[in-house]
């Protein structure tokens, strides 16, 4: 008998961290948000299929943020917001995408403003939205 260390397996290709964060499908989030449509109607299947993205590494989220203005990173929490509310199997909780990216905002020193905490706590019941858990 030996004794070793046991790593689970990963899972079949769910967008696991190993995978990049596609920027084009983030893209089209951002469009879909200017849009001003419902998520159903404005997104693919696939774009509606990829919850893991919600549910990304915090630091992930970090790295790859770096690569959008503060703009586009408000309509990409806006996105992660109205997607765990809206669409199937995007419930998040502390690990929401909406969370890390805040925190980059704060970073840059353009943190949320007043009118966007507001706009987040009316379209969430995620009460980790927007800084996570204290």
């Amino acid at each position: 008998m030996s004794v070793g260390a046991w790593e689970p397996k990963p899972a079949a290709n769910t967008g696991g961290t190993e995978d990049a964060i596609p920027r084009a499908l983030l893209q089209r989030y951002i469009d879909a948000m200017q849009a001003d449509t419902a998520l159903a109607d404005a997104l693919d299947d696939a774009a509606r299929e990829a919850s893991y993205l919600i549910r990304m590494p915090a630091q992930r989220w970090l790295d790859e943020s770096a690569n959008w203005n503060g703009g586009e990173l408000w309509q990409l929490i806006r996105f992660f917001t109205l997607a765990e509310q809206q669409l199937a199997g995007w419930d998040a909780g502390a690990e929401s995408a909406v969370i890390p990216l805040a925190k980059a905002l704060r970073q840059r020193r353009a943190p949320l403003d007043r009118e966007q905490l507001q706009w987040i706590k009316q379209h969430s019941d995620n009460r980790y939205l927007p800084y996570g858990p204290l």
